[in-house]
C-alpha cells in the first residue's frame, strides 16, 4: 500500500473554458487598472479547479492502462491473471494498493 498527498493539486489542471480574474493590487500598472488577467491553468479557490484536476488525472491513468469503476469513478484498477493494482483518487490524495511494488512505482 502506498499513499501520496499532492501539495500542489489544483495548480496543474488545464481549463477547458476561458476564465479571468482581476489583477492583484500589487501588480497593477498605472492607467491599466481596468484590465483583467486571463487564466491559463487552474488554481486554489477556482470553482473549476477540482474538475480540471480530476480530468487530467483521469486521462493520464487511462493512458497508463487503468480502468475506472462504473459505480465509483474515483476508483481505478489494473488487473491481470496474476496481479491487481487499485488506485483510489480522493481530492489531493492518491492511495495505491497492489501486489507488485515495481508496477505501482
Amino acid at each position: 500500500m502506498f499513499h501520496l498527498d499532492v501539495k500542489t493539486t489544483f495548480l496543474h489542471g488545464d481549463l477547458e473554458e476561458e476564465a479571468y480574474m482581476t489583477q492583484p493590487s500589487r501588480f497593477m500598472e498605472e492607467r491599466k487598472e481596468h484590465k483583467f488577467c486571463k487564466l491559463l491553468k487552474s488554481f486554489y479557490g477556482l470553482k473549476q479547479a477540482p474538475r480540471a484536476w480530476y480530468e487530467k488525472n483521469d486521462s493520464y491513468l487511462k493512458d497508463q492502462g487503468l480502468s475506472h469503476n462504473d459505480v465509483n469513478h474515483n476508483l481505478y484498477y489494473l488487473k491481470s491473471d496474476e496481479e491487481i493494482i487499485v488506485l483510489i483518487l480522493y481530492l489531493d490524495d492518491l492511495l495505491f494498493i497492489g501486489d507488485d511494488e515495481e508496477k505501482i512505482n
